[in-house]
């Protein structure tokens, strides 16, 4: 709530619902989606410049129809202010097109909404798919100055988020340099480049077949399962998609270097047996090349389960899919929760260590070789991607010695080192420009970016011409 006492002597405080009308969507139905004629605007197409439009050929009511230029205002799931900068379109369900009354600039308003997003979302309805009524939405009180004061407050905001974006953008671009840095890190060390110095000064490597015979005699003594065997030819299709790779080294298939298990069901029927709950692993939290463990579920299972599913230190973690970048991935499970289970969408593999780091497959499983194949083999539905057991163990691992092996990940782990704290300065500053930015907006609305004019008519008298047009109406 805003109070009069807090605001300079010639702004009023007034309602959402005095200032502007707002017309919601109209309800599409799937049966009128089309693939041509104008394109109908959803949330998903507000908050995300990559979300697939649905395209209608039909005639609609006026008060559907959106224009370059037409302030947009999602009210459900996903709240925000938007400005239409596309050309003609129709309005969905669950967003307002805004309509300022005639004393109102349009961009004051927008920035104002924007403002007070996170107040609105205090006032939301529902689980998941929250939303806020129209009656709350208009009861909320805004800060209303002269609108010549409105046009200077637009003006100065323009000017310092314009700088601002210059900065942000600058940020965004680095941000991209480094995951492209990244990719050129891990290219070279898996193509033996960044350890051919250290090769040539190494004495009594094994090459590829030396390793193999190794593997293979201590498979024979141990009685161990032979899944290691591995013929060296490949295929042609397989031999022109892959990079050279030092005549010492060896292609070798993830199913012959490692357990690979699928994970656990949730939502099973256990029909009266003992059953334990425990934290549990899910998509969302296998991130690339790192855990997001914000928030971790638990799920019940059998206990004679427990040992099967369970994480050690070391596994590599693998996710089923969901969009393009959420293939595979490949990254290193390091204990961070004890006793920890997996669920049915992430797969594990726990690596022979005997013979192979860890760490060097799951840098690899990230790399862009990596993750050509798995989207190249993926199983592809219109808006989602998906790999299986067979397509994550017939990944192909270009293989070095052990000794090898290690050095490697320490050529990588060197160089990314450096790129993270970068990368962490960079995101400290994303966060202060994104405060900066908050600042401005409150500083605008307090009546403490521009000066006020007292010759100005007071925004008493704008508000009461308002509210006299619309009882005239």
């Amino acid at each position: 709530m805003e109070s009069s006492k807090e605001l300079p002597f010639n702004w009023v405080v007034a309602q959402l619902g005095e200032v502007a009308n707002y017309e919601n969507g109209k309800a599409f139905k799937p049966t009128e989606w089309e693939g041509k004629g104008l394109p109908i605007i959803r949330i998903q197409n507000l908050n995300n410049p990559d979300a697939k439009y649905h395209y209608t050929t039909g005639v609609y009511e006026g008060k559907y129809k959106v224009s370059k230029g037409d302030l947009l205002f999602a009210w459900s799931a996903s709240l925000g202010a938007y400005i239409w900068n596309n050309g003609e379109a129709w309005l969905n369900q669950h967003i307002f097109k805004v309509l300022p009354q005639k004393f109102i600039d349009k961009k004051y308003l927008y920035y104002l909404l924007d403002n007070i997003v996170i107040r609105l979302y205090s006032e939301t309805h529902g689980s998941g798919m929250v939303h806020i009524t129209k009656g709350k939405f208009e009861a909320n009180e805004i800060p209303l100055p002269p609108l010549p004061e409105q046009h200077r407050i637009v003006a100065k905001i323009e000017e310092l988020f314009s700088e601002l974006d210059k900065g942000v953008e600058s940020l965004k671009t680095a941000l991209q340099q480094l995951k492209v840095y990244r990719q050129a890190v891990l290219k070279c060390a898996f193509e033996g480049k960044l350890t051919e110095e250290w090769r040539k000064a190494q004495k009594g490597l094994h090459n590829a077949k030396e390793l193999l015979e190794k593997i293979n005699t201590d498979i024979e003594k141990k009685e161990k399962d032979s899944t290691i065997n591995v013929k060296f030819e490949l295929t042609f299709d397989e031999n022109v998609k892959l990079p050279l790779i030092p005549s010492i080294w060896q292609w070798l298939k993830l199913k012959n270097i490692a357990e690979l298990v699928g994970g656990i069901t949730k939502g099973r029927d256990f029909k009266d047996k003992k059953t334990i709950s425990l934290p549990y692993l899910r998509v969302a939290n296998v991130q690339d090349g790192y855990l997001d463990l914000k928030e971790i579920k638990d799920i019940e299972l059998l206990e004679s389960e427990k040992e099967k599913y369970l994480l050690r230190e070391n596994d590599i973690l693998y996710t089923e899919g969901g969009d393009k970048d959420k293939l595979g991935r490949g990254t290193i499970w390091k204990n961070e929760i004890i006793e920890c289970v997996h669920q049915n969408h992430i797969f594990r593999a726990r690596i022979y260590r005997e013979f192979f780091v860890p760490k060097y497959i799951a840098y690899y499983s990230q790399s862009e070789t990596a993750k050509k194949y798995f989207y190249r083999k993926a199983k592809q539905t219109v808006n989602l991607a998906s790999i299986n057991m067979t397509v994550l163990g017939n990944l192909l691992v270009p293989i070095p010695s052990k000794k090898e092996q290690s050095q490697i990940v320490q050529e990588i782990e060197f160089r990314l080192s450096v790129c993270d704290k970068i990368q962490e300065s960079i995101v400290q500053s994303l966060d202060k420009a994104e405060a900066l930015r908050q600042s401005i907006l409150k500083k605008a609305f307090e009546g403490k970016l521009v000066p006020q004019d007292p010759n100005e008519e007071p925004a008493e008298k704008l508000l009461e011409r308002i509210r006299a047009e619309k009882e005239a109406q």
